[in-house]
């Protein structure tokens, strides 16, 4: 599971000790709320069909793919499922050899997302044998369904802008710059970035809330 509200609190708290930038941010916009997925086959799935669609597209075919393989998508099954039924419920050839990579890794032992390695380098290079899974999603992965800590999604564009607006840069520093930037802050650097998405939530609403007619 990902880092709970009482972790993030903890680490919070320490970068504020760290860099004032976070003590001034949380002043403005409170804690974020823990971003929790489950560990396993299912999550990292959800994740390459959500790639480059919209939500309510993603959810209307997962639930085809269900309606054709069966419910929960078992990897044994997903793994032997003939392309035209993934076809048939909306994948791409491209995201149908995402989709069976991720499925004939598990389903021979080959990947156990249960007992990835401990050491947070390690770990990333085993997700990413997985085809459509990249850097940042296996860091995703492992922040949200594994609470791994230090994580530090640095290629997020969304955390680069946030970094920047934190620490009062001119222009969105480079994924170097963050990371260069975040070695100061670990072990901590997982909740540093769900802050920088929740700063960036808050702070876009907030300038459509400005904008709005009286």
């Amino acid at each position: 599971m990902g880092l709970t509200a009482e972790q993030l609190k903890h680490s919070l708290d320490a970068l504020a000790a760290i860099e004032p930038a976070f003590a001034r941010g949380l002043e403005r916009h409170g804690y974020p709320e823990p971003r929790i997925r489950p560990r396993g086959h299912e999550t990292l799935l959800r994740t390459i069909i959500g790639q480059q669609v919209s939500v309510s597209a993603a959810s209307a075919i997962w639930n085809r793919m269900e309606a054709a393989v069966g419910p929960g998508l078992d990897p044994v099954v997903l793994a032997a499922a003939p392309d035209v039924l993934l076809r048939e419920a909306g994948l791409s050839r491209q995201k149908i050899s995402y989709v069976k990579s991720l499925a004939e890794l598990v389903a021979s032992d080959a990947l156990d997302l249960h007992a990835l390695p401990e050491d947070d380098e390690q770990a990333v290079a085993e997700l990413v044998r997985i085809k459509g899974v990249g850097r940042w999603s296996a860091e995703i992965y492992l922040l949200f369904a594994e609470g791994r800590g230090d994580m530090w999604p640095a290629g997020d564009l969304a955390v680069q802008e946030e970094v920047g607006q934190l620490l009062g840069h001119d222009a969105r520093p480079s994924e170097k710059q963050v990371r260069d930037l975040a070695e100061a802050w670990r072990p901590h650097r997982g909740a540093a970035a769900i802050f920088a998405w929740h700063h960036y939530g808050r702070r876009i609403a907030a300038g459509r809330a400005d904008k709005l007619p009286v």
